[in-house]
């Protein structure tokens, strides 16, 4: 009866799925991610806890439309609440301190799932407490929140709420050990935060990094634009309002680096070019400023070549880890990648 039952509902999961995203394509990405919570503990747990905390941000960037009711409308500016996965080493002890990553997510609207594991396990296999916001504008929580979108605005707010918090509310992060690393969006973010608040990280690495939206915008199909030019975002392109483009753009805060930062990306990037990870590059050197970068050549898994499962891409992960353990000293740096590679894929 149970083995009927179960293969029932594998018949009826495609006609599910099919119903959600022709009715309501949020009501399908809330089931997907609660799913990827699932499955992401389940890769986890022999290594890591893992928690969830909610916690406030600022406003939203765009103030909602009246509707007409006294008591809705009143409350239109209310803190936004962010939701950040947290994941402790299960070797943790509460009398000693640890190193903090933060680690948003890429994606215009993506999230934290299972896609992440094996990087997750690396860290904390090391001694890193890691933290991983679902900064407004992530998928799988809603319309609401899907719409709260503010790329390279008030989402850089997001993961600094959590990174703010997690130093005062978690008494084993030691403040002075945390560094903040991404890829793609998740890069973005990262040069945005180690930017323009550079008092709050001890380094930070980020990996093929989104670095001038307005520039971006140019070589990429005119759809990709659709993400930014509804009224619950920037409500305008880039030629209608080339200064808000710029503001939400990493390049333009170059001159504001005073921390260690590395950035790569490679030759072959079928996402964000490493033309404009270039921009980002001489912004710094126009400034003479002081960080290391890396332009790769054809690599293996263009935009995702250093996250991907290639014993390759296992020692360009290497690299990374070597530098954030120059400036955040973990309990347990990888002395190989051999080593890495048994922590993040249980291999022997």
């Amino acid at each position: 009866m149970k083995k009927q039952i179960i293969l029932h509902l594998l018949l009826l999961f495609p006609l599910v799925t099919l119903w959600a995203q022709e009715n309501n394509h949020h009501e399908f990405e809330i089931l997907a991610r609660q799913n990827e919570e699932i499955l992401l503990y389940q890769r986890l747990n022999d290594i890591a806890d893992m928690d969830i905390i909610n916690i406030t941000s600022l406003p939203l960037s765009v103030t909602p439309p009246a509707i007409g009711c006294e008591f809705i409308d009143s409350l239109r500016n209310l803190p936004f609440v962010v939701r950040s996965f947290v994941f402790f080493p299960k070797a943790l002890k509460s009398t000693k301190k640890y190193p903090l990553i933060v680690m948003p997510h890429g994606g215009v609207h993506g999230n934290v799932g299972t896609y992440w594991a094996h990087l997750i396990r690396e860290l904390v296999a090391q001694g890193y407490i890691v933290t991983m916001p679902e900064y407004r504008g992530s998928i799988g929580y809603g319309q609401g929140y899907y719409e709260a979108i503010d790329y390279g605005g008030r989402e850089n707010e997001d993961v600094l709420a959590v990174r703010d918090y997690m130093a005062a509310n978690c008494d084993v992060v030691d403040s002075t050990r945390i560094g903040i690393i991404g890829w793609s969006h998740g890069g973005m973010i990262t040069l945005m935060n180690i930017l323009q608040y550079p008092d709050k990280y001890a380094c930070g690495f980020a990996g093929v990094p989104v670095s001038d939206v307005a520039y971006r915008l140019s070589y990429l199909m005119p759809e990709y634009a659709d993400n930014f030019t509804p009224a619950y975002h920037v409500g305008a392109t880039p030629e209608e309002n080339p200064e808000e483009y710029a503001r939400r753009s990493p390049v333009s805060y170059a001159h504001l680096l005073r921390k260690p930062l590395r950035i790569a990306t490679c030759v072959n990037d079928n996402d964000v070019s490493w033309t404009e990870v270039n921009r980002m590059i001489e912004a710094l050197k126009r400034e003479n400023k002081e960080f290391e970068y890396t332009i790769y050549p054809w690599m293996p898994g263009s935009h995702q070549f250093q996250l991907i499962d290639n014993p390759e891409s296992a020692e360009l992960r290497w690299e990374v880890y070597n530098y954030l353990a120059r400036y955040l000293s973990p309990a347990h740096p990888f002395r190989s990648v051999k080593e890495l590679r048994a922590a993040g894929y249980r291999y022997r």
